[in-house]
């Protein structure tokens, strides 16, 4: 796959389904659980209205019109509101090893910062390995607790990064 056709944007309503599709393809394929996780979120189906709010963005990775990953950033539900979480982060195979996801986390941060918060949470699986070794190399500290209400009780996988 060439660079130079990859863009990440925000995201735009005719991004929805395709956006909602690559999430669940990615637990499919993991064969992640659907309950108390980002798979069953309401959300899923609206990404562009759910993230259309003060602090919220969400991002998308475009390849030739074809959306291959996203990422956003958002309050952290239920926490201090200099805290934000690093949401819906989620690539599919093609779009995997080419520090794409290094990349979108940078534009997160970036963007969260300029929201003015001080920290960025998040949450995943315990099996996403490769996004653990990235989060850890982009500076994400593992956590011995939850932060927030997520709702995400599947995830037990928890890490704080300071901005």
């Amino acid at each position: 796959m060439s660079q130079n056709n990859i863009v990440i944007r925000e995201i735009t309503q005719v991004d929805n389904a395709q956006i909602a599709a690559v999430i669940r393809s990615v637990f499919e394929e993991l064969d992640g659980p659907k309950v108390g996780t980002a798979y069953e979120d309401a959300a899923l189906d609206v990404m562009t209205e759910t993230y259309n709010k003060p602090k919220m963005a969400y991002f998308v990775v475009v390849n030739n019109q074809k959306i291959i990953g996203g990422c956003g950033i958002a309050p952290l539900e239920g926490a201090a509101e200099t805290v934000c979480e690093l949401q819906k982060m989620y690539f599919l195979p093609e779009a995997r090893g080419l520090g794409l996801g290094s990349k979108m986390i940078a534009v997160c941060l970036k963007k969260a910062q300029e929201f003015g918060f001080e920290s960025c949470y998040l949450e995943t699986l315990p099996f996403m390995v490769g996004a653990q070794k990235l989060y850890k190399k982009v500076g994400f500290q593992p956590l011995s607790a939850s932060m927030g209400s997520t709702g995400h009780y599947s995830c037990n996988v928890w890490m704080l990064k300071q901005l």
